[in-house]
């Protein structure tokens, strides 16, 4: 009040939170998301089921799925929801467990704010926890190698075990391992980078989740043009096109004036001439596949049928690029520019029989493949690629870092123990806060012991008693409950999993954590009113 007269900061329309229950909005918000998708954490975590506004069905355990199914408005609960995108655009894994920490350091520090502890205090010894935790975790990474095939077949198992294709997972941790290290590309200090954008997950219903098969090639959503055509040719030679296999328009409005028959008969046998030509030049450069991005000419299917060429039309700009990694040929504008050089090869193109499918395969060295993936309904599948895509992820970082380490709570087991080592090392009331940071960790034995129906004290406890002994890669066996050595048991993750959910979790709760005011503008309601 200034001379009785009220000083107006913010508009009607702004609704201000503040203190401890701006924290506490966040504390909840973060809690409420941890335990919307805790449930689906592990081998043995329930399913949940979405259902849009539509009507449209997701029955998934991703975290990152459910979390963008759920349009969370809370702004708080928001930035949680971005920590599971981050994960999954990231690493690919790892989404419920970076939710969950997030929600369990979200949870200790409500306790330490009780207690009076300065927010600034609890995320410098979350900063220093985190720091802690990713140098324990490089001592406890192992290394892997490209070579290594029967561990990366592990990884790629751990990353499927749990949906709902576990059934065929040995089967497709076998593909998606076959798959990376085909596209896998060696740097000049040695080191692997791999494109997740040259791995295509296509997928076909009908047929059994067996039928799934890793393609040395590319399968295009497309029939060939012409009935008369082969529906299968051998030894292909593919031509990629990226213009009209037609007569084009001029760039400028021209007439053509016509005065007799002859005239007529001389303009349609010179259209047919050169559209016979088009087709000729194709078959001169030893073409007998044709991939056209534009449409072809009714008389160049024709010739092209005669010729037993297998043509398509209208593939897709993204197809061609990845047709001509996968085949190892050149995009070309024109029939003539077509060479021996410019052409993609492959042991053989066909025609998927009751499928808009081609299937172009047996491609001798591939940039780029395709996994293709059967199933008998469209929600199987679409939990079958999201299965697929995570373990190709997980591949891709463990042969990119060369290192991984063990699962089945084992790593955070043994964060906790060191960390809260460390925590008496420093002192003060950050040790509180490195303390609180430690015990965080704790919500990953627990939530396995728990979705797996087990008594979560008895196998916490059991957990932090073998690695007190020395037993560093102790983890829970869900299925029966005991305490095994998880290297042994082939339930091992990327380190780049385990580093990015400690970064991406502990980063959102130092900046949530120190959030004291929260300012929300309310929509649809102007100032003043």
């Amino acid at each position: 009040m200034l001379a009785g007269q009220p000083i107006i900061i913010l508009r009607d329309n702004v609704e201000r939170t503040r203190g401890f229950e701006a924290q506490h909005s966040n504390i909840m918000a973060a809690k409420a998301i941890a335990a919307a998708v805790r449930t689906t954490l592990g081998p043995r975590g329930m399913d949940k089921m979405l259902v849009s506004s539509s009507g449209d069905v997701v029955i998934t355990n991703d975290g990152a799925t459910i979390l963008h199914e759920m349009s969370v408005q809370h702004p708080g609960g928001k930035l949680i929801v971005e920590v599971a995108e981050t994960q999954d655009d990231e690493v690919g894994d790892g989404t419920t467990t970076a939710t969950v920490i997030v929600g369990s350091l979200m949870e200790e520090a409500e306790t330490l704010l009780a207690q009076d502890v300065h927010p600034t205090i609890i995320a410098n010894g979350y900063q220093l926890g985190m720091e802690k935790a990713l140098a324990i975790l490089e001592e406890l990474a192992i290394a892997v190698s490209a070579e290594d095939k029967e561990n990366l077949i592990k990884l790629a198992g751990t990353a499927m075990t749990g949906k709902s294709i576990e059934a065929i997972k040995d089967q497709i941790s076998g593909i998606v391992v076959d798959a990376v290290r085909q596209v896998a590309g060696k740097t000049d200090r040695g080191t692997y980078i791999v494109d997740e954008d040259d791995i295509k997950i296509k997928k076909q219903v009908g047929d059994s989740m067996d039928d799934a098969e890793l393609i040395r090639g590319i399968v295009i959503d497309k029939k060939r043009v012409f009935e008369q055509m082969p529906d299968k040719v051998t030894d292909a030679k593919v031509a990629l096109l990226a213009q009209p296999l037609e007569i084009t328009k001029t760039q400028v409005k021209s007439k053509i004036k016509i005065t007799s028959s002859d005239q007529m008969k001389a303009f349609s046998e010179q259209e047919r001439a050169s559209l016979r030509k088009l087709a000729e030049q194709i078959v001169a450069a030893g073409a007998n596949v044709v991939l056209c991005q534009k449409g072809i000419a009714d008389a160049v299917q024709y010739y092209l049928a005669k010729d037993g060429i297998y043509a398509i039309e209208d593939v897709k700009e993204a197809d061609m690029k990845f047709a001509a990694r996968a085949l190892c040929g050149s995009i070309v504008n024109k029939p003539e520019e077509l060479t021996e050089e410019t052409l993609g090869h492959a042991e053989a193109a066909e025609e998927v029989p009751d499928a808009d499918l081609t299937i172009i395969s047996g491609c001798e060295n591939p940039k780029a493949v395709t996994i293709l993936l059967r199933g008998t309904s469209q929600l199987l599948l679409d939990e079958l690629e999201r299965a697929v895509y995570d373990a190709a992820r997980v591949i891709q970082d463990a042969i990119e870092d060369g290192k991984f380490v063990v699962g089945g709570g084992s790593v955070e087991t043994e964060l906790q123990l060191q960390i809260r080592d460390y925590a008496a090392t420093v002192g003060g009331r950050v040790q509180l806060a490195i303390e609180a940071f430690a015990n965080a960790f704790e919500v990953v034995p627990r939530t396995l012991a728990e979705n797996s129906g087990f008594d979560t004290i008895d196998k916490v406890v059991a957990l932090r008693k073998a690695h007190a002994d020395g037993a560093k890669h102790a983890g829970l066996n869900v299925y029966t409950g005991e305490v095994v050595d998880m290297f042994e048991a082939g339930v091992i993750e990327p380190q780049r999993v385990k580093t990015q959910a400690i970064k991406s979790a502990t980063e959102t709760a130092m900046l949530l954590v120190r959030v004291d005011d929260m300012m929300i503008t309310q929509t649809g309601q102007p100032a003043g009113q």
